[in-house]
């Protein structure tokens, strides 16, 4: 029987499938995300962690273009890699990869100490949609992909080095793609 939450599951509820056939089965409680992470930093070393707190909103830029004719840049802060590429290194790792949109799925790689990475290394889409946006792009819901994605790993205790390295450097990338819209995807 395999465990897990899946695709209709009710919030709240496990759902398992047994022989193929889904189950509701159990209650799931939410995962204490903070304090988990807390004291996982604290366990490294590190002082209490400063949550980042943005209390300007976000400005909205409606599309220009329908979304069949945009060029889409991927951003994801799983620890992706492609075979060949040197791996994430495990404390404040601010380096990025840059991930050919033909890069065979087969070939992504994880490294991160902040998730279990094991649906991430069964499925890399699942922290690194690649495969299903192209599969949008073939279906003409989105116009093309940019030519490389990219990714980081998210476990950078610095917020300043976040805000003043990482963040600056994907948007020149995306903005040097011509990018048209981006797609952030968060571990």
């Amino acid at each position: 029987m395999a465990v897990g939450l899946f695709p209709g599951a009710r919030r709240g509820r496990l759902l398992a499938v047994e022989r193929g056939k889904r189950v509701l089965s159990g209650v799931v409680e939410p995962i204490a995300y903070i304090q988990r992470l807390t004291r996982m930093y604290e366990h490294l070393g590190y002082p209490a962690y400063q949550w980042v707190r943005n209390d300007d909103r976000p400005p909205f830029v409606p599309l220009s273009k329908p979304l069949a004719e945009c060029r889409l840049g991927l951003i994801a802060s799983g620890g992706i890699y492609a075979a060949g590429q040197v791996a994430f290194h495990f404390k404040d790792d601010t380096s990025i990869r840059a991930i050919p949109r033909e890069a065979p799925i087969a070939s992504l790689r994880t490294a991160h100490f902040a998730y279990d990475q094991a649906d991430a290394r069964a499925d890399p889409n699942c922290v690194f949609p690649l495969g299903t946006l192209r599969g949008l792009v073939a279906e003409g819901v989105l116009g093309e992909l940019a030519s490389h994605a990219y990714t980081f790993m998210g476990g950078i205790y610095s917020a300043r080095r976040v805000q003043e390295e990482v963040a600056p450097a994907l948007v020149q990338r995306l903005i040097d793609e011509r990018v048209d819209i981006a797609l952030l995807v968060p571990v």
